[in-house]
């Protein structure tokens, strides 16, 4: 068994993969339409699906706003440089929610960005090679 994606829904789909894609440095892998369902699914992620596991952005054409709600956490993002990749973050305008630095209770060093919908991607320093 292996996961295969994560799905979130978005307000707004171009908003969400230019910050997936350009900001996060993913990948566009897959876009279809369902105009019988009025929704739009996308699948971005940093290799292709046959062996990675990748976020599935759902828009809803009708549907313009989600309430997060205190179930989901977080999507996770390994990086090799969490200083350089938060700053570079920020001066394309991603909100930082919190600043990289060592986890409470441990010695992860990690950081939170905010996608456009409200959902918290945490960026977690890979240990070097």
């Amino acid at each position: 068994m292996r996961l295969l994606h994560t799905m979130i829904r978005v307000n707004d789909l171009d908003e969400s993969l230019r910050f997936y894609c350009e900001h996060l440095g993913m990948t566009l892998l897959r876009k279809q339409d369902y105009p019988g369902g009025r929704f739009t699914l996308a699948f971005v992620g940093y290799g292709d699906e046959a062996s990675h596991s990748v976020v599935e952005l759902t828009y809803n054409w009708d549907t313009h706003h989600y309430e997060i709600g205190n179930g989901f956490g977080h999507l996770a993002v390994g990086v090799d440089d969490i200083y350089k990749v938060c700053e570079a973050l920020r001066a394309k305008g991603v909100k930082i929610v919190r600043e990289p630095g060592p986890m409470q209770h441990g010695s992860t060093v990690i950081a939170f960005v905010e996608d456009p919908n409200g959902y918290r991607i945490e960026l977690i320093q890979r240990a070097p090679a």
